[in-house]
């Protein structure tokens, strides 16, 4: 029995255990084993953690798009309504300016013809004096009519003006 090659084999790997177990090699592989699977572990929550990290940026960045998006828009929108508020303010100072000068170009013309209307009067005057001085010398003959003549065309002067 001491001769077989089974049995040696036995022996030596008894033997074997026993060494293995004298210096504790699976408590040492348990222990490695606990390790790695810790390590893994540690890992992989620092991968769920990185990626929960990542979807809040990704989150986050989509809102400030959101928002940006949104700016834009009122930004688009306020501009238009300034626009339009220009736009109308302008239209009210045209309609207003075209207004004044109708206004003003119509007090020009009135005064235009109020001074026509006064020219005429006034050469109407003068030809009426004129006439009524021609008559008046010819009536009153002589130096007492002239002089007479000549006293009446100063008041009548005074008088009209």
């Amino acid at each position: 029995m001491t001769r077989s090659a089974e049995f040696w084999v036995g022996v030596s790997f008894v033997i074997f255990i026993g060494i293995l177990l004298y210096y504790k090699v699976p408590a040492m592989l348990t222990k490695l084993l606990d390790e790695r699977a810790a390590g893994i572990r540690r890992e992989l929550d620092e991968a769920r953690r990185l990626r929960e990290e990542a979807q809040a940026l990704l989150s986050d960045y989509e809102k400030k798009h959101r928002n940006a998006a949104e700016e834009a828009q009122s930004i688009v929108e306020n501009a238009r309504r300034e626009a339009e508020t220009i736009a109308a303010e302008m239209r009210t100072n045209l309609k207003e300016t075209l207004a004044r000068r109708t206004r003003l170009a119509e007090e020009k013309i009135a005064r235009a013809e109020a001074q026509a209307v006064n020219d005429v009067r006034a050469a109407a005057v003068e030809r009426a004096i004129a006439a009524a001085e021609r008559l008046l010398r010819e009536r009153a003959a002589g130096a007492g009519g002239a002089a007479l003549i000549d006293q009446g065309i100063r008041d009548l002067k005074t008088q009209l003006n």
